[in-house]
């Protein structure tokens, strides 16, 4: 299907995140006894989010971790994502997500959770599908996570509405101006350099400026061992860390092969309620 509506994947745990901890103001039940900030921003910020950055309404689809999301890139690495801490503070964007998934639902807006899948595979195989069936649409992916860049190009870009306005847009330009690498390049400069937040150390001693050196002209980590630039103490460090910087690379490679409950329809999603509302119908006021 064809279409020139615009399609806005949300990746729901990151903006439940920076609701629940990013909102200006704490919103609770009239009884004080229910913390609802997280719930409230979400639908805020999104509602904001297709206000503010889009011409035309968009096709949107939600997108969770599942529960085992991250079982099996543990069972490769049982260091990767180690260093989350679950505790209270943390669990309150989570115990938000069956009412976010039961207002979605309510106001027919499609949300995608595979118990199995974190939320990046999920969205990385729904963008595929889209640039396979349709490569002229437009995707665009809201969340602040770097690693989506490197599913950029001319079609799919990244919205990231907790930065200032003109420089929320993430195109291919943008990334090699900020990186000096291209998105196609993203997962081997990110294994060099490290994700302190998935807990992938990268190679120690090699920072944003000496990967980018390793990779320049779009090299690829393949490339490296014969490109002759694995020299001098830092290049030695890569090629001791080898094994591990490939292993990493495949820690942020985002799968595109996932089967999905659902696809893209190409018609505009309806007009989101205002925050008030959704929290008034889910009963929590």
């Amino acid at each position: 299907m064809m279409t020139d509506v615009p399609l806005l994947l949300v990746d729901g745990h990151n903006l439940l995140w920076r609701g629940a901890f990013g909102f200006p103001a704490a919103i609770h039940s009239r009884d004080k006894t229910r913390d609802l900030t997280a719930e409230f921003a979400f639908f805020a910020l999104l509602r904001v989010a297709i206000r503010e950055e889009f011409t035309a309404p968009p096709e949107v689809i939600v997108v969770f971790d599942g529960q085992h999301g991250a079982a099996e890139r543990q069972a490769t690495d049982s260091d990767y994502k180690a260093n989350r801490v679950l505790d209270d503070a943390a669990l309150k964007p989570i115990r938000a997500i069956p009412h976010v998934q039961e207002a979605l639902t309510a106001y027919e807006l499609a949300w995608i959770e595979i118990d199995t899948a974190e939320a990046d595979d999920v969205i990385a195989t729904l963008a595929t599908h889209v640039h396979r069936d349709d490569p002229k649409r437009r995707v665009w992916i809201m969340s602040g996570d770097r690693d989506f860049y490197q599913l950029i190009d001319d079609r799919v870009r990244v919205l990231n509405t907790a930065m200032k306005r003109g420089r929320r847009h993430i195109e291919p330009d943008t990334v090699f101006d900020r990186y000096q690498v291209q998105p196609t390049q993203w997962a081997d400069y990110r294994a060099l350099t490290g994700d302190p937040a998935d807990n992938i150390p990268g190679v120690r001693g090699v920072g944003t400026g000496t990967a980018a050196t390793l990779l320049a002209s779009g090299l690829t980590l393949d490339q490296l061992p014969d490109s002759g630039r694995l020299t001098g103490t830092k290049g030695k460090a890569v090629a001791e860390a080898w094994n591990q910087v490939l292993g990493w690379r495949d820690l942020i490679r985002m799968r595109t092969d996932l089967a999905l409950p659902l696809l893209p329809t190409g018609r505009s999603s309806r007009a989101l309620p205002t925050p008030a509302e959704v929290i008034d119908k889910l009963g929590l006021w």
